[in-house]
């Protein structure tokens, strides 16, 4: 067994009894928060101690791959370790905050678990936002230290003058010498392994994530061990997770759900992760065949775009049992779709926000025919309500906020009190999003607030309209949103692409749309894109969220 790591003994931190000078040590009540400090460490739980305890029970087994790489579960420990340390060297301490901007790599699982280890708060950022919008993150959570790829390097610098961020360390990711003034992230991994580590408590905040700013500017949010651990959890036992699955994971890792709805729980477990840079359709589909992939998630939009893919059908594509999907209900038409082509898939819907470490509810296999586009049932570790203006419950089949209670729930967001108290009030985290629940417990989530179509004095919910599109067959892809009316105030709008050589008019899809909704939900306008190499035009952020913030932006004018 390998001898235990020094912790750190600085004034104020937490230290094992038989570190306590003859002083203290007559003192038999020397406690911290009413704890003595030997129980704090027997009974610590922190995002560090998972990575170190699979390294124990699974320590050849193959944790990551990425390209030619791979490294067994004892060697990202021990890489995670030697970061941490040279981190520690350069003066990054608990509490300072480290920037990552990077596409999927095997250094981000590295620098996870390193980050953990001293309790400094890793701040995943969105690759590609640009240099003001880094900037504005990098202002606000002030980090220590920065590492970003090679390709990055520039935007990062431009976003650190515009910052006036002054970081002390600046590490790079790619093959070859560094650029001036930065340091290989490699090379952090080799160093020896003198760490004084830091003992993380529960709610200690070790990462800060920032919103994907569908609506608004990005708030950090501030995410605990306690909060990720249980959300680990949550995932396994509701997701029907384990320790022989070979996930395949091509969704940007600064992203909640790819991060800490698989990543996480994969290492956890000790099951192994294949790591792409992209979602990129023939590169998922080559590598679920040459891995033996068993498991895989996408939100709808890229499951549309791989069985778009011509072909789709020469892949063998066989050992993939499990499929997750989010960020959107999967339209019926699209779930249809799949289970004829992979019948032997079976499909969860994750459902959740940033602020819930993230996933919140879960449809399950056996009610995705039952009750297709749900959001599914409260997993572990969580409480749902739906309630109305005044935070009162609403009956079944009622539209109202789904608001949540849980030990995963955010601690509050960065530099913000007065909308952490806003998004917690009466005791619960409001989300925002409207949903309903049904009879039997299944919840559906009608839109987000600012989602709703108000038109006239009807509400129009986006997503029954995007459904009823999806089912006309020469519909690819489609976004509806609310643009201004000079008559009706706001109207409903449909950008629309189009499957490749179809011929749509807009015309034929409000016929199409008038024969499964009501007059005012049919849209006013329709939009259209192409399909340009089977890759879908409409916005998206790296999660692959539609952007209808953009969308509306661009289809502003008023409607006649």
């Amino acid at each position: 067994m390998a001898p235990p790591v020094k912790q750190s003994c600085t004034p104020g931190r937490l230290r094992p009894r038989s570190w306590l000078t003859d002083e203290e040590r007559t003192d038999a009540n020397v406690i911290t928060g009413h704890r003595y400090r030997a129980v704090i460490e027997a009974r610590r739980q922190s995002l560090s101690d998972l990575l170190r305890r699979s390294a124990a029970r699974f320590g050849d087994k193959t944790a990551v791959v990425d390209g030619d790489l791979s490294f067994s579960f004892a060697e990202l420990d021990a890489a995670a370790t030697s970061a941490a340390a040279a981190l520690q060297r350069r003066g990054i301490v608990k509490g300072d905050r480290l920037a990552l901007l990077a596409r999927n790599c095997w250094q981000y699982a590295v620098l996870s678990f390193a980050s953990a280890r001293l309790g400094v708060l890793l701040v995943p950022i969105n690759f590609m936002l640009t240099a003001d919008e880094v900037a504005f993150i990098l202002e606000n959570c002030e980090p220590s230290a920065i590492t970003a790829d090679d390709g990055l390097c520039t935007m990062v610098e431009e976003a650190l003058r515009l910052s006036g961020s002054n970081v002390k360390v600046r590490g790079w990711i790619g093959a070859g010498d560094p650029r001036p003034g930065w340091e290989n992230v490699a090379q952090w991994t080799k160093c020896d392994h003198d760490l004084t580590e830091a003992i993380i408590e529960d709610d200690d905040p070790i990462r800060i994530m920032y919103t994907s700013g569908t609506e608004a500017r990005p708030k950090g949010v501030m995410l605990s061990s306690r909060a990720l651990i249980a959300q680990y959890v949550s995932a396994i036992v509701d997701g029907g997770m384990s320790k022989e699955d070979i996930d395949l994971r091509s969704m940007p890792l600064f992203h909640c759900a790819q991060l800490d709805c698989f990543l996480g729980p994969d290492i956890y477990l000790g099951a192994t992760s294949i790591i792409l840079p992209s979602p990129q359709p023939q590169a998922v589909l080559t590598a679920i065949e040459t891995h033996g992939v068993t498991k895989f998630f996408a939100p709808p939009t890229v499951w549309i775009s791989l069985l778009n893919t011509p072909a789709f059908a020469s892949y063998n594509l066989s050992s993939l049992h499990k499929g997750y999907y989010e960020a959107s209900a999967m339209p019926a038409e699209v779930l249809r779709e799949i289970q004829n082509r992979l019948p032997d898939l079976k499909l969860w819907n994750f459902y959740g926000q940033t602020e819930l470490s993230p996933v919140a509810t879960i449809l399950a296999p056996e009610d995705q025919r039952r009750q297709p586009g749900s959001a599914g049932k409260p997993v572990l570790n969580i409480e749902t309500m739906i309630v109305d203006d005044d935070d009162n419950p609403v009956p079944p089949g009622t539209v109202g906020e789904i608001v949540h209670r849980s030990p995963r729930a955010t601690l509050g967001y960065w530099k913000d009190p007065d909308k952490t108290q806003a998004a917690f009030a009466n005791g619960w985290f409001h989300t925002g999003d409207l949903g309903v629940v049904s009879e039997d417990g299944l919840l559906s989530v009608v839109d987000r607030k600012k989602d709703m179509i108000r038109t006239g004095r009807e509400n129009v919910a986006s997503r029954e309209v995007e459904e009823a599109v999806y089912l006309h067959p020469s519909v690819a892809e489609v976004a509806v949103f609310g643009i201004p009316h000079s008559k009706w105030v706001e109207a409903v709008a449909a950008v629309i692409v189009r499957k490749p050589s179809a011929q749509l008019t807009a015309d034929e899809l409000r016929r199409h749309c008038a024969q499964h909704l009501a007059g005012f939900k049919v849209p006013k306008r329709f939009f259209f894109f192409f399909f340009f190499f089977f890759t879908a035009t409409l916005a998206k952020n790296p999660s692959r969220k539609i952007l209808k913030r953009d969308l509306r932006a661009r289809y502003a004018q008023p409607n006649e």
